[in-house]
């Protein structure tokens, strides 16, 4: 349930904070105190769009905090599929900052997208705004109505809808583009297989580039290369200089000499020794190398040919020889698309039909779900209505399916319809209900839903609209049900509705010389007596009227223990 709500520096509330209750509660205030503004900042927290002109002149930020106690599992649970994890206290925090330009959201202290804080808040509250029941006229608010009524019952085959629908939807596209390319392909299948081809006949295979390319970097630079080993071998067997195997000779003879005399130096003459060894070794290899290079004419060609034609490839289909295949294999596949494009459409139509029939099969499964539930949800309406001091009434649901109209959320068209008195044939809503009659008709959905319905704190501003006396009673006996299950926060101008609160907030609006604030108060007992009377329509408020408010809340205390 929705536990404190804090909102700062918005419009006319300077800084305000309340901690509400389970069962009703009531918020009354004379019109324009600023009712409508806290509902606005209710929104606000849960994500609604922000206007910087919400902020109070001369602030520079507005700020609303929205405190919810969880104890609900299957909430907590829907929660943690949006990961969202309720504290060890089992409490969830809400809170917008609005500054101009921008605004700023938190969820437990951390930030979060404004589409998060909406998804947190649809499972945790359920606001009912004072034109909401106007939506009742849009025949598509009734699927919507229909479907929550229905629950987990229709959930999972609306997913599978979803699913299959997009199936549906992409192969219908495919086919739609095969039909339209028929016959305007010619140009790019004569591209595609000369491009094949042309990969083909080069035969490449992965790796042979750099083969190719070290051999080739050899044999261009062949004339370097022997001129260098030649001058090496001069340098190490020349006979017509000094060269590095002779002096290194005199240099290890010398050393051996002086060994004779001195047991220490035989490390360096062993050293000597190794180092003429290596010297004989890369003599022998200079040799044998130079001896085996030979400059093949026809194989230097071969080769700097083979290169260029692997280059040509990489210039056209792609940087490495792995590139280059990987691009004839996805030609290959255009090609056999299109080699039997007749066989390939029949086969993309085939596909579309399987699908649609899968489509239509789940269509008719949350048809018959829909139908079903609908039969449960008119009877249970007819008794929400009765209770709301209609004197006469009589409810149906009229679900209409049309296997040419598939769609994500099924093949129905739905439609609520009512006769309000006995004798007339049942018309839809918009023909036959007023503005009163439609609240009443939207608490009653509220009410019967809310059964289902696991969100655990509904607000209702100003459900009351358009209606008095008798029919007022019987709504604020309908809403202290609701509040046995839901919290509930109600907006109202009613004294009857206002009667039956468990915790009562007015809100004011005061002036000081700060200028204009709107204030938030709830209220004790006298406090709740005192504003019933106001609501009561009394110019004074005398001995007679508190004593007629003491009256009207002692049967709202009666009342809400015997209504059913």
């Amino acid at each position: 349930m929705l536990e404190s709500l804090k909102v700062k520096n918005v419009a006319l509330i300077d800084e305000s904070e309340v901690t509400f209750g389970e069962g009703l509660n009531i918020l009354t205030g004379e019109t324009g105190a600023g009712k409508s503004i806290l509902i606005d900042s209710i929104n606000l927290a849960l994500g609604a769009k922000a206007d910087s002109s919400l902020i109070r002149q001369g602030a520079e930020y507005a700020y609303v905090e929205l405190c919810f106690q969880v104890n609900n599992a299957s909430v907590i649970q829907k929660l943690k599929e949006l990961e969202v994890f309720p504290d060890e206290e089992g409490r969830v925090l809400l809170q917008r900052r609005i500054m101009p330009g921008k605004s700023s959201c938190r969820l437990n202290g951390e930030s979060a997208t404004g589409k998060l804080l909406q998804q947190a808040a649809a499972v945790l509250i359920d606001v009912h705004g004072q034109h909401e029941h106007q939506s009742l006229l849009n025949e598509k608010k009734h699927l919507e109505v229909l479907d929550a009524f229905c629950g987990d019952k229709l959930q999972a085959v609306k997913q599978e809808l979803g699913a299959a629908y997009a199936a549906y939807r992409e192969k219908e596209k495919l086919v739609k583009e095969a039909l339209d390319e028929d016959g305007s392909k010619d140009r790019e299948i004569a591209l595609a297989r000369f491009e094949l081809e042309e990969i083909e006949a080069a035969a490449l295979i992965e790796g042979e580039d750099e083969k190719l390319e070290a051999d080739f970097r050899r044999m261009e630079n062949s004339r370097q290369i022997g001129e260098s080993l030649s001058q090496a071998d001069a340098c190490l067997n020349s006979y017509e200089q000094e060269n590095a195997r002779d002096m290194i000779g005199a240099a290890a003879k010398c050393v051996n000499d002086a060994a004779k005399y001195d047991a220490s130096l035989a490390p360096c003459v062993e050293s000597f020794a190794q180092v003429q060894e290596l010297l004989q070794d890369i003599g022998r290899s200079l040799g044998h190398y130079m001896e085996s290079m030979e400059f093949d004419a026809q194989t230097y060609t071969e080769t700097k040919e083979r290169l260029d034609t692997i280059n040509k490839c990489k210039t056209k289909y792609g940087n490495t020889i792995a590139e280059i295949l990987a691009y004839a294999q996805k030609q290959q596949e255009f090609l056999h698309k299109y080699d039997d494009f007749e066989q390939y459409k029949i086969k993309l139509q085939e596909e579309l039909a399987q699908q649609k029939e899968t489509l239509r099969a789940l269509c008719q499964k949350a048809s018959k779900i829909r139908c079903k539930e609908a039969a449960k949800l008119e009877k249970e309406m007819k008794q929400a209505l009765l209770s709301l001091n209609f004197p006469y009434v009589d409810f149906a649901i009229e679900v209409e399916n049309s296997e040419t109209h598939l769609s994500a959320n099924g093949m129905d068209h739905v439609r609520f319809l009512i006769s309000l008195n006995a004798g007339q044939e049942k018309k839809p809503l918009s023909q036959v209900a007023s503005g009163g009659e439609l609240s009443r008709i939207m608490l009653a959905l509220k009410s019967v839903l809310a059964e289902q319905d696991e969100t655990e704190t509904l607000i209702f501003d100003e459900i009351d609209a358009g209606i008095s006396g008798r029919t007022a009673w019987k709504i604020s006996e309908k809403l202290a049900i609701l509040g046995r299950a839901h919290q509930v926060i109600c907006i109202t101008h009613l004294p009857q509705i206002a009667a039956m609160a468990d915790q009562h907030f007015v809100i004011e609006k005061q002036q000081d010389k700060n200028g204009t604030q709107t204030k938030l108060t709830a209220l004790s007992k006298d406090g709740m007596l005192s504003e019933i009377a106001r609501l009561l329509g009394s110019d004074k408020i005398t001995d007679a009227v508190m004593q007629n408010a003491g009256e009207l809340k002692a049967m709202a205390d009666e009342a809400k223990k015997t209504a059913k």
